[in-house]
């Protein structure tokens, strides 16, 4: 027997773990699954991948219309049968809310011992099609012979298999923005807890009415005994974080997959001598001891309502005397969101046989955990205020720009005087660092690259971007200099860490500090870290955009320029490594760890010209420029890697120096040659 349990504990064990790894695969899959639901009946249909609280779907799209949705139940709801172990459905669901497909992939039912066979199960599921999960009702007519409602010999697995696919669908509906939220109220969000934690959180709310208490409200008699006469629980079940502990999965799951969209469930419970259900309830069709109250709004609990409950799930919950669900439709203008209480009616027979009756309330609000906050939603006219209260900066800004694209377009004339453009250079640093660091905190992010490509992926909206005007600045100008120069204008140029990094070797190397050159081969493995950080973090952000928000604490950019190291210790440690080895290495960081020059390295060969001017004797004769480059972006054959440039202009000061560039040197010799041959060719004619 025990051997049957392990055996039984590690194949559960074992399929969620292939369930859980294998994401790459199961969206594979998906899109594969989505083709066959919905590409049949459009000419053209476009598939893209989405993200919704870490589950992965597949959004199809026909002529600028969403058509549906392809997603996995295990991926939304971690679905389970009734056995406990993992369930996944790939289900299908049009725009209309209707499944349009549904194909069970993965299930360990104990159900097929008894002769039920896999392809059963299948065929119950794919029978799901037509079913629309906000009426339950379906829209698209069934052979008999297909058409099942349960599967007989497995109704209650082949039930639960049904509300995986109706919960997980509502749950993809809201997500995507196609089924509205009612309530504002957080219905997915599922943490594990039990009976004493759901009442330390106020997710559960209680009341205690002694004797005492009630013999003051019926009349002011003399107090009676200490004498519990009902002791009742209430608590708002709708969400998963609450329903799903107080009633177990199986039960949550049924119940949420037979009400509607927007209908809520109440939990009530009670123990002691009096009760608050009564029994004239069960022929006048009214809990005439139990009112919901809620503002100005007076609901009256029904027998349609009420769905009985047998036992809680949690381990520790109390014995109750008296269990009661209540479903409270949308109908009924119940708001999750916004306080409520209970008005419970508690009547006793006194000693002369009258009957004494009190209402004693049980309020109750539902945690702020479980409510959602109010929709950021950008004021068209906020950015407009913000851009007015920030005009200094921008015309500071918009003079900086102007001067440097003043400086790239007349980029040989200033490097033809080495002493102007070293000055120009090393002042236009500071300013960087100074004005757009430090004091405007204006430093581009790899967070804004990912958080840009995710923007165009789904709701799209100027407004959001415009609400920081220097940022937006910036990426335009990055945006057009990358068409003409690459991207190591703003490497080189515009960003205040890189700044930093410069100006501090800039002053190591006065100070004699020795510095160190890796050999070619290891910078050139070195510099694909980059790349890898910066697709680690883009390929965190399909899942979670939270978990890429946190990868790319790996830019110590908001430790150095925007929180000026007023941060723990850790992220301080981390920036002050990166700068000391730039002290060492130049420009270390830039070269070998910045996901964002990773990121605006990739488009960098779509640029339209090539300015940086190079010689025959370039990587041949002469190798200074490859030497003194401080990214070393130009490998040993003299050609300079525009995914790696800095375009910091030093190899064209060098290209204008005939004290170093070996190419004038050389021109300069055969000058000097020239006149000496005409001049002796002179001489001797004279003679």
């Amino acid at each position: 027997m025990i051997e049957k349990t392990a055996l039984h504990v590690l194949r559960s064990g074992l399929l969620a773990l292939a369930l859980l790894f294998a994401p790459a695969v199961r969206a594979q899959d998906l899109e594969s699954f989505a083709r066959a639901a919905f590409a049949h009946d459009a000419a053209k249909v476009e598939f893209a991948t989405r993200s919704i609280d870490g589950a992965q779907i597949v959004e199809a799209r026909a002529d600028g219309r969403v058509r549906g949705w392809a997603f996995s139940t295990w991926a939304v709801i971690h679905s389970v049968g009734y056995s406990g172990q993992p369930v996944d459905i790939e289900v299908a669901l049009d725009a209309r809310m209707s499944i349009a497909a549904a194909r069970l992939v993965r299930q360990s039912e104990p159900i097929l011992i008894i002769g039920i066979s896999p392809e059963q199960l299948q065929e119950f599921v794919a029978s799901l099609t037509g079913l629309n999960v906000l009426s339950l009702n379906r829209t698209t007519a069934l052979s008999s012979a297909r058409r099942a409602d349960a599967l007989a010999g497995a109704t209650v697995s082949s039930g639960v298999f049904r509300d995986a696919v109706v919960r997980s669908a509502r749950i993809v509906a809201r997500g995507v923005g196609a089924l509205a939220v009612s309530g504002a109220i957080l219905r997915e969000k599922f943490e594990p807890s039990d009976w004493s934690g759901l009442i330390a959180s106020k997710a559960i709310a209680s009341r205690r009415v002694d004797a005492r208490e009630f013999a003051v409200a019926v009349g002011g008699r003399a107090p009676e005994p200490d004498l519990l006469l009902i002791e009742a629980f209430a608590a708002l079940a709708t969400p998963a974080g609450v329903g799903q502990n107080l009633l177990g999965k199986h039960i949550y799951d049924s119940l949420i997959a037979t009400i509607g969209p927007d209908d809520n469930l109440l939990f009530v419970g009670a123990n002691g001598l009096l009760s608050f259900k009564g029994s004239d309830w069960r022929s006048t069709g009214v809990f005439d001891r139990l009112t919901l109250l809620q503002g100005d709004r007076t609901i009256r609990l029904t027998r349609e309502m009420y769905r009985d409950l047998d036992q809680l799930a949690p381990p520790d919950a109390p014995e109750l005397r008296e269990r009661a669900l209540f479903i409270l439709p949308s109908s009924s203008g119940f708001d999750p969101a916004k306080p409520f209480r209970l008005s419970i009616l508690l009547s006793r027979v006194d000693a002369d046989r009258a009957t004494q009756a009190a209402p004693f309330d049980l309020d109750y609000r539902l945690p702020g955990s479980y409510v959602a906050p109010p929709p950021v939603v950008a004021d068209p006219a906020l950015w407009v205020d913000i851009w007015r209260a920030r005009l200094p900066e921008i015309v500071a800004l918009l003079s900086l720009l102007a001067t440097l694209f003043a400086i790239l377009l007349f980029q040989d004339t200033l490097v033809e005087h080495l002493k102007l453009y070293r000055r120009t250079r090393i002042a236009f640093l500071a300013i960087t660092l100074l004005f757009l660091g430090l004091y405007s905190k204006a430093q581009l992010s790899v967070v804004h690259v990912v958080t840009f490509i995710h923007a165009l992926r789904t709701d799209f909206k100027w407004e959001l971007f415009l609400l920081d005007p220097l940022i937006f600045i910036l990426w335009g100008f990055v945006a057009m200099a990358m068409l003409f120069w690459g991207r190591g204008v703003f490497c080189g140029w515009l960003c205040p860490f890189g700044a930093l990094q410069e100006l501090l070797n800039e002053a190591a190397r006065r100070l004699g500090i020795r510095q160190w050159e890796p050999p070619w081969a290891l910078h050139e493995r070195l510099g694909m870290i980059k790349y890898l950080v910066f697709l680690a973090i883009f390929a965190i952000s399909l899942n979670s955009m939270d978990w890429a928000f946190r990868a790319a604490e790996v830019e110590p950019f908001k430790t150095v320029v925007a929180l000026h190291f007023m941060r723990a210790a850790p992220f301080v440690l981390f920036a002050g490594a990166t700068l000391a080895a730039g002290l060492f290495v130049r420009r270390f960081y830039c070269r070998y760890l910045c996901p964002l020059g990773g990121a605006l390295a990739l488009p960098a060969r779509l640029r339209t010209f090539e300015w940086l001017k190079r010689r025959p004797q370039c990587g041949k004769e002469c190798r200074q420029c490859n030497v003194q480059c401080p990214v070393k972006a130009i490998n040993p054959s003299g050609v300079i890697s525009p995914n790696e440039c800095i375009y910091c202009l030093n190899c064209q000061a060098m290209y204008h120096d005939p004290k170093v560039c070996k190419g004038l040197e050389g021109r300069e010799a055969r000058r000097v040659a020239m006149e000496a041959m005409l001049a002796a060719r002179k001489d001797s004619g004279n003679g």
